[in-house]
């Protein structure tokens, strides 16, 4: 014997489809929220009134910045606009996941033949490296820098 789809049936299922979609969409978005920090600057305003001088004086650098891994080794490359590497006063390095910052780490870099090296130890995947470098003139360099880390 068939049983009878009746009009409750139907809005239970319904209902039921309906719940389980907002569960999914309620929990991903709180692990969105937990995991990422989603700050980038304190004041964007206060940021946003010297940007174009500071990515002017930027720009006029030349510099070019290469990252790689070797064998543990984080490698930071910067050169000029001749390709010759640059003298900086100071080198600050965030490398972290672009997702979270609970595996955010500050390499302790060593300037060698004006390359800067750090040991690492990388789980595969992308990582993003978010540095700040000061000229010898004084001029701010700051750049993130996404690095993929082969199995």
């Amino acid at each position: 014997m068939e049983k009878e789809l009746t009009g409750t049936t139907v809005f239970i299922i319904t209902a039921s489809a309906f719940g389980v979609i907002l569960l999914v969409n309620l929990a991903l978005a709180f692990s969105a929220v937990k995991t990422f920090p989603g700050l980038e600057t304190k004041n964007s305003y206060v940021a946003s009134q010297s940007f174009d001088e500071r990515r002017t004086a930027q720009l006029a650098l030349g510099w070019t910045v290469d990252a790689s891994v070797e064998a543990d080794i984080l490698v930071l490359s910067i050169t000029d606009i001749n390709g010759d590497p640059v003298r900086v006063a100071s080198l600050d390095a965030t490398l972290g996941r672009a997702t979270h910052v609970k595996d955010d780490i500050t390499p302790a870099f060593v300037n060698r033949n004006g390359v800067f090296t750090a040991p690492v130890n990388l789980a595969p995947g992308n990582w993003n490296i978010r540095m700040q470098a000061v000229a010898a003139d004084g001029t701010r360099f700051t750049q993130r820098i996404v690095l993929v880390v082969e199995s």
